[in-house]
């Protein structure tokens, strides 16, 4: 499979040009022509590069890549480190944040809700990438919360009264937390996202709206794994799913 190839179907598939995003959409960095082994994860840390790598990679697939707006555009210190490792070893990079998180079949709060067992009624916030709908099984707060720590392993952190009634559900991967706004003037009971701030906390408790913190890294495994799954099955190239742990 030509690596030029592969990203001209992946850029389509995701519909990149729809997307104003805080970074480059697609390929980041240029290795080797060809492409039989691709390598996914959530970000591209040098602990994913060097695990790609040993896994022959000719491609790193990411949701979080480099050359982010507003960053010093040096190439020094981490950011050297991590482009010359690659440069050596003739592997490829892309990334697919925004296009990844709002896509209808492959994206992050698809794949989140599924497993979550969340029905998708509408899309919301910047660019529509957030989504609300209804739980398919209601159930409380609390509830709601260890189904969350049993299917993400890992225990989120929840704004509100355990013992409070959930059914009307919106949600956002990553760092969606001001989004939460948004979400109460739908009406729902609960938002959902990665990470928190601390005015998030007041907002919920002032509002009514419960809030879960269930992380960002968390949150955001499953899209990018779904997209190598598929790009493997379509074009018959290796795929594998490499979780770097982030506690975040």
């Amino acid at each position: 499979m030509k690596l030029s190839e592969l990203v001209d179907y992946t850029g389509q598939l995701l519909q990149v040009e729809r997307y104003r995003d805080y970074c480059p959409n697609g390929l980041q960095l240029e290795g080797r022509p060809d492409i039989h082994v691709i390598v996914s994860g959530v970000t591209a840390s040098m602990a994913l590069l060097e695990r790609a790598a040993g896994l022959g990679a000719d491609l790193v697939l990411v949701h979080h890549g480099y050359f982010w707006k507003g960053e010093d555009a040096r190439v020094v210190g981490i950011k050297r480190k991590r482009l010359k490792f690659l440069l050596e070893n003739d592997i490829s990079l892309a990334a697919y944040h925004l296009p990844l998180d709002a896509h209808p079949e492959f994206g992050n709060n698809v794949r989140l809700a599924d497993l979550l067992e969340f029905n998708i009624d509408g899309w919301f916030g910047e660019q529509s990438i957030a989504a609300h709908g209804v739980l398919r099984q209601p159930m409380t707060l609390g509830e709601l919360g260890r189904s969350i720590t049993e299917k993400l392993a890992r225990e989120p952190m929840l704004v509100g009264d355990p013992h409070k009634n959930i059914r009307r559900v919106a949600w956002c991967t990553g760092a969606a937390q001001d989004y939460l706004e948004l979400a109460v003037a739908l009406g729902v009971d609960v938002f959902v996202t990665g990470e928190v701030s601390e005015r998030t906390v007041h907002i919920a408790r002032e509002s009514g709206v419960a809030f879960i913190a269930a992380g960002h890294h968390a949150t955001e495994r499953y899209g990018i794994q779904a997209l190598g799954e598929h790009l493997s099955q379509r074009f018959g190239i290796s795929h594998h799913f490499v979780d770097i742990d982030n506690p975040v």
